[in-house]
């Protein structure tokens, strides 16, 4: 036996059994953190897939089928207007209000359709940043210069982290943006007026089945919210016609659909996921069925699904491991944390920045999260940075983006949002 060739799967095999012998099984802190791991995927299983991943899956699905490459590429590919496409690209979390996750379909649909990695990534970074409610909130709860801050460092942040990315990796860029040069005008089979009607109808699903139930019970936020689900069925309702009229499916097929969902609806009306599975479930069946552009829209879709979800579920499991939930600890004890960002100093704000890029933030759910870091004597600076590494970035996003921009791309990517979130704690925090 030629052993030269055999020892990486002999320290392999060597490696997993002594993981496996000396497994800490009964250390209380061992076994809670495998109890949070498992606590965490599955609210991230109840809470997201359902009414965020599956929604931004078809939406990205639809984006490969419908939105051609020479137009992406004419609007945000290497050689497109600059100002124009950072800026639609910068603002773009005041549209979707999703997770760092959620937005993972949607970037690697325009990023594959030959979107330029600069406007890309801008995208990816201001669509969980920039949310005007998580903003909103957190002037609310946190301060108002915090809020402030958090909503200017998250646009400036978004055209800053996509010019470096477009720099960094320019030659590729140049090369892209030649070959978009000799592609042919895409042929147009409707108006664009059509398409901004289905994907805005797509939209409209996305953020209004997942708007979060503001702090307070007053205001145009909670009116919203009483109100989500209706808004959401009308959004619904506008995509089902736009189908039929302009893409080619059948008035009987939507009404198998619509149908059911109507009646759970009114008997169930506590229990909303149960017709958004349904019309999920009706919508999928008779588009795999299809021949056309429905067909390669859920084909297309399934790609996306098939490739990003078992990742993210791994990084979920892997956070609650590691991190546990927001109030409950993982392996790494949470007082270790707070201890170590009180202040204003570097280690401080790159410990804040490094724990939030790696932790899992749910819409939301960051701000109440500082709140108690605060509390407990966290400092203004490393706040600042938690609050803009944090959303944008998290561990099963690493992953999937990896897979999507290859190991290079992410890494730089990761590096500088950790280095600028840091960097702008260090600012915020010295000024106040």
């Amino acid at each position: 036996m030629n052993w030269r060739k055999e020892w990486k799967p002999l320290a392999l095999i060597v490696g997993l059994f002594l993981a496996c012998f000396y497994l800490p099984v009964g250390n209380l802190r061992f076994d809670n953190a495998i109890t949070e791991a498992f606590e965490l995927v599955k609210w991230y299983a109840r809470e997201h897939v359902i009414l965020c991943l599956i929604p931004a899956f078809f939406i990205a699905g639809a984006i490969g089928v419908f939105v051609s490459q020479a137009s992406v590429m004419k609007y945000l590919g290497a050689k497109a207007n600059k100002a124009l496409a950072y800026a639609v690209a910068s603002v773009s979390g005041t549209i979707l209000a999703v997770c760092s996750c959620t937005v993972l379909p949607l970037f690697a649909g325009i990023y594959r359709m030959g979107a330029g990695l600069g406007p890309a990534t801008a995208f990816l970074y201001s669509g969980p940043a920039i949310n005007v409610l998580a903003i909103t909130m957190t002037a609310r709860v946190l301060g108002l210069k915090l809020g402030v801050a958090r909503a200017v460092g998250a646009v400036v942040f978004s055209v800053v982290i996509g010019l470096l990315m477009h720099f960094i990796f320019r030659k590729e860029e140049l090369a892209k943006a030649a070959a978009a040069a000799e592609m042919p005008e895409p042929e147009v089979k409707r108006p664009l007026w059509q398409n901004i009607i289905y994907f805005a109808a797509m939209i409209g699903v996305l953020v209004f089945a997942n708007w979060g139930k503001p702090a307070e019970a007053s205001g145009l936020w909670h009116f919203i919210w009483l109100a989500k689900w209706p808004i959401t069925f009308v959004f619904a309702v506008v995509l089902a016609v736009v189908l039929v009229l302009w893409f080619g499916m059948k008035w009987w097929q939507m009404l198998v659909v619509a149908i059911p969902v109507a009646v759970l609806a009114v008997v169930l009306p506590g229990a909303p996921m149960i017709p958004f599975v349904v019309a999920v479930i009706g919508l999928s069946v008779f588009t795999s069925t299809n021949k056309g552009e429905t067909g390669e829209w859920f084909s297309s879709t399934w790609t996306f699904a098939k490739q990003i979800t078992p990742l993210l579920l791994f990084g979920v499991l892997a956070a609650g491991f590691f991190l546990g939930r927001p109030g409950h600890e993982g392996v790494i004890p949470s007082e270790w944390v707070t201890q170590a960002v009180g202040g204003n100093s570097l280690r401080a704000n790159l410990l804040a920045s490094v724990v939030g890029a790696f932790m899992y933030f749910a819409t939301l759910t960051e701000v109440p999260i500082l709140q108690g870091l605060i509390g407990s004597g966290m400092g203004q600076g490393p706040a600042l940075a938690l609050l803009l590494a944090g959303p944008a970035l998290s561990l099963q996003s690493m992953l999937v983006l990896r897979t999507i921009m290859g190991i290079k791309k992410t890494v730089v990517y990761v590096l500088l949002v950790v280095v600028m979130a840091t960097i702008t704690g260090l600012i915020y925090g010295a000024f106040l």
